[in-house]
């Protein structure tokens, strides 16, 4: 039996350090940021949590129904909330709202329909200043929009017929650039018109200001 011989370790141990300036620079690595705390729930959500630990304690049949109430609460609010911002939004993009509630009679006899209208038989000038007089500016939009197909068909840059649709004089126009101007044109239009919105003073103003820059590219 061969003893077993204990040899003693002889080799030399190097003792490696860090380096303080490579660690000092890790540190300010957001990635390497272990200290900041977790971000709690949002405002809205302790209220809710909250708003129905005060039910923990109501009874079941009860409680059941008093929290389908507030949930039926909760979305009420949410919709108030979602009506307010499209109500802000109209306003600022000049609808008037009276009027989609309250449509005007006038309105159901508007002239210019849409089987007999002839772009090169309208005068223009006299019947936006007509439609404007009356403030009938859902017509009057019409009417820069009509003008505007007879510019660009005698300017030679669309074939206009009376069956065409506004798609398909956008995608005529070959200039990038009045094409996409264009298009912008026919939103508006079909958003006044085809939508029936009602538009005040100031919403006309800013939609006549884009015909007008429009008929600048044109010139």
């Amino acid at each position: 039996m061969v003893k077993a011989v204990l040899h003693n370790d002889s080799s030399v141990v190097q003792i490696k350090h860090f380096d303080d300036a490579e660690l000092a620079r890790l540190k300010q690595k957001p990635q390497f940021q272990y200290n900041s705390e977790p971000s709690g729930p949002s405002l809205w959500s302790r209220f809710w949590r909250w708003f129905w630990h005060l039910f923990d304690g109501v009874d079941a049949p009860r409680g059941i129904g008093m929290r389908w109430f507030f949930i039926f609460l909760k979305y009420l609010f949410i919709s108030l909330g979602v009506a307010a911002i499209v109500f802000i939004i109209l306003k600022l993009a000049g609808v008037d709202i009276r009027g989609l509630i309250k449509r005007k009679s006038a309105d159901a006899s508007i002239p210019f329909t849409e089987t007999l209208e002839n772009i090169h038989e309208i005068d223009f000038d006299l019947n936006i200043d007509q439609a404007i007089a009356q403030h009938n500016y859902r017509l009057a939009v019409r009417l820069l929009y009509l003008r505007c197909l007879k510019q660009l068909s005698d300017a030679q840059l669309i074939n206009w017929q009376i069956d065409k649709t506004n798609a398909a004089y956008v995608n005529e126009l070959t200039n990038p650039n009045q094409r996409e101007a264009f298009a912008v044109l026919t939103r508006q239009f079909e958003f006044v018109w085809y939508g029936e919105f009602a538009i005040n003073s100031q919403g006309f103003q800013n939609i006549k200001t884009l015909f007008s820059n429009f008929k600048q590219t044109l010139a």
